[in-house]
């Protein structure tokens, strides 16, 4: 399993997102940006584990019903400062939403992340909570950790723009955003999946069909950086205006986490 990935027993797709050359020629330090998929189901030794870290900053990007569904276990003297949002109705479920109208296929749940990367990040939910991660971030005393139910889209969207800002080259934003379909653990997880939906919807979808839904796909972030670029002209510029990462936000972000 690559190096990047740490194996816990309840807490999937858990991985550190720094460690990579920027295009001065320097590199984020190790140790500073952790992503992962939600904490509710965190083993003792897992949350032994993530106490070990000296994490700083929590950032749930979960809705509220999520965090309802699966609230976050934490380690004992847990003191991390926490970023979320009551933002969203507790009855609000796009995703099942989705499940019960769909026809289940593995081009349904293709176009379905493809429509919700172009969209997600202009919702003003998540844009709060990525400009609220990014001031963090050029704070934070400590490392800093962004989940969300999954840790791979809103997760993923938000560690690629974190290395657009650091000069992350692109091959290694895609390549850092493509581990979760390492790091994921297809084969336990995509049973209870298949099993999840089967008992919502009372049909069962076909494992490769699972496998679209579970994983992710370099089209689709590809199709949240285009939908960017097409309504603010750049990246840096919905850094900028969107989030409010202007350039003193930027030098104190580069000054934390770049060698």
């Amino acid at each position: 399993m690559n190096g990047r990935i740490l194996k816990l027993e309840g807490v999937v797709n858990f991985r550190d997102y720094g460690d990579y050359a920027t295009a001065a020629g320097a590199r984020i330090h190790p140790g500073r940006l952790y992503r992962s998929a939600h904490h509710g189901r965190a083993t003792d030794a897992d949350l032994e584990a993530i106490a070990g870290l000296g994490i700083a900053v929590v950032v749930d990007l979960r809705r509220p019903n999520e965090r309802h569904r699966e609230p976050s276990r934490r380690p004992p003297g847990f003191a991390a400062e926490v970023i979320e949002t009551d933002v969203g109705d507790l009855d609000e479920d796009p995703w099942w939403d989705f499940v019960k109208s769909s026809d289940l296929s593995e081009q349904a749940f293709h176009d379905y992340l493809m429509g919700y990367y172009r969209a997600a990040p202009f919702e003003s939910r998540l844009a709060d909570l990525y400009s609220r991660y990014f001031a963090a971030l050029a704070e934070a005393e400590g490392p800093v950790l962004i989940h969300c139910a999954a840790g791979k889209d809103r997760t993923g969207i938000l560690a690629a723009l974190t290395h657009h800002l650091i000069g992350v080259h692109p091959d290694d934003i895609v390549a850092d955003y493509l581990l979760t379909n390492e790091a994921i653990g297809f084969e336990q997880r995509m049973p209870l999946m298949m099993q999840a939906i089967a008992e919502g919807v009372g049909r069962e979808p076909s494992p490769a069909a699972v496998k679209v839904a579970m994983g992710v796909d370099e089209a689709f972030l590809e199709a949240a950086l285009s939908q960017i670029e097409a309504e603010h002209g750049t990246i840096d510029a919905y850094l900028k205006d969107a989030l409010g990462v202007d350039s003193a936000m930027r030098a104190k972000v580069e000054a934390r986490l770049v060698a």
